[in-house]
């Protein structure tokens, strides 16, 4: 059991400074259509949480089911949020129009 904790706690950081790397390298202009990409694999993640509680048998189970799929929507609903933020950048600006207010006219 111990040696399995271990190979798992290897992985989790190797993966950690991996996933670091990458992502620190990603050109601006990239982070919107990968950020689009991530939130449907994060959709998936969410799915197999919910199974993974589903058939959860006990408290500690339970309690790292219920926290999988609590992380899993907080990266889905702040993928998109990011991403609508991101998008917005691109959308024209509308111009308000020039001369006085309309309070100012009826005066």
């Amino acid at each position: 059991m111990g040696n399995v904790l271990l190979q798992y706690a290897t992985v989790l950081i190797l993966t950690a400074f991996v996933g670091t790397e990458i992502i620190a390298k990603v050109p601006s202009i990239l982070h919107t259509p990968l950020m689009s990409g991530s939130n449907a694999i994060h959709g998936v993640i969410l799915v197999g949480s919910m199974l993974i509680l589903g058939e959860a048998n006990t408290n500690l189970q339970e309690v790292l089911g219920f926290l999988a799929v609590i992380l899993a929507t907080l990266n889905v609903v702040g993928g998109f949020v990011v991403t609508d933020r991101m998008l917005e950048m691109f959308k024209p600006k509308t111009q308000k129009p020039k001369g006085p207010k309309n309070e100012e006219v009826a005066q």
